[in-house]
């Protein structure tokens, strides 16, 4: 009762008499929301569900990319591997006769590092948004990527040259000079939370959300889409396309499922974040995976996390595993939290 007065005093003192509109929310405000926060992220969740030693299985993309090919899980066919300085020429040679293809770091994160061709002219290459890249600059990129200029910790790394995923019409619509993502939030093997994150003119067609990417909440039992998200804003339109984010239905929605669980089960991590693209042939394919999954997940979702954390928590292992997960889904889609308030 205390709390709720002490919440309601502070409401009209930063509100005022005038009804100045508060532009933020205070800390018990989010805790009663179910919003899961950085420290707790990394304390209670991180630190307690994901073993040190397992780091490399989602850190090195190549590695990942075993696990997977090991599952039968689908991932983007690699063309080749880079390794180390005095291979470059062959590997450049190699990639030259691709008209379209994906660099990208094995133990890069948050996308740094990665570039999509989209279509080769001679000797000039050229992004899904038209950029010219000479040879000069890719070779220049590639060597960065060797340095470790893009990796976790600025250690030196190997480049992976992959097959360039072009996206379902469904979802690709949706975005601009780039590729649609999805991500999987899975807690003990349950998946969680999902999201599509959808790249804008100002995200310079990447699906990054901190770049100005927009993000849109998928329904775990549907696989529809539902509200909207770009910089902290809620929006029900894509800024760029002017196409309605909420109710479109992600292809193989099931499969995005499946294969974030049998990958979480291998992977043996606790607290993951699960990336995939929907290819216009195969289907879903893994991109990577996230040991530190970041929070941006509940502004898409306008709703906290930790109600459906704390649900899986409360359950047994055997109702937590194998086939058994499905039955979950339904109602963690459904479980209930205050909403966020999000600026309009």
């Amino acid at each position: 009762m205390t709390h709720g007065i002490k919440a309601e005093s502070r409401n009209r003192k930063a509100e005022g008499q005038g009804g100045f509109r508060r532009f933020w929310a205070w800390p018990d405000e989010l805790r009663s929301s179910g919003i899961l926060g950085i420290n707790d992220r990394n304390v209670s969740y991180i630190v307690e569900n994901n073993p040190r030693q397992l780091y490399p299985r989602v850190d090195d993309k190549l590695l990942t990319k075993q696990i997977c090919h090991e599952r039968d899980i689908p991932v983007p066919e690699t063309y080749g591997v880079l390794r180390v300085h005095s291979h470059l020429k062959q590997f450049f040679e190699t990639l030259s006769q691709l008209n379209e293809f994906v660099i990208k770091p094995a133990n890069g994160a948050a996308g740094r590092g990665i570039l999509v061709i989209a279509q080769r002219n001679g000797t000039s290459f050229f992004t899904a948004g038209g950029r010219e890249i000479t040879a000069s600059d890719l070779r220049y990129h590639l060597s960065t990527i060797l340095s470790g200029l893009y990796s976790l910790g600025g250690q030196e790394d190997s480049v992976i040259l992959e097959r360039r995923i072009v996206s379902h019409p469904t979802i690709m619509n949706l975005a601009v000079e780039g590729t649609p993502d999805i991500r999987v939030i899975l807690y003990r093997g349950v998946p969680a939370m999902a999201m599509i994150r959808l790249p804008t003119t100002q995200s310079s067609g990447r699906a990054n959300l901190h770049q100005g990417a927009v993000a849109a909440a998928i329904d775990l039992s549907t696989g529809h889409t539902f509200g909207g998200v770009c910089g902290n804003r809620a929006i029900t339109h894509h800024p760029d396309t002017k196409q309605l984010i909420a109710g479109i239905e992600i292809p193989a929605w099931r499969d995005v499922l499946d294969a974030s669980m049998r990958l979480s089960d291998e992977i043996e991590m606790g607290y993951i974040g699960v990336d995939f693209v929907i290819d216009v042939k195969t289907g879903p394919v893994v991109l990577e995976a996230n040991a530190r999954p970041g929070l941006a997940i509940q502004l898409a979702h306008r709703q906290g996390i930790v109600p459906r954390l704390k649900f899986i928590d409360s359950l047994t292992p055997a109702q937590r595993t194998g086939d058994r997960r499905w039955e979950l889904i339904p109602g963690l889609a459904g479980k209930p939290a205050a909403p966020i308030r999000i600026l309009a």
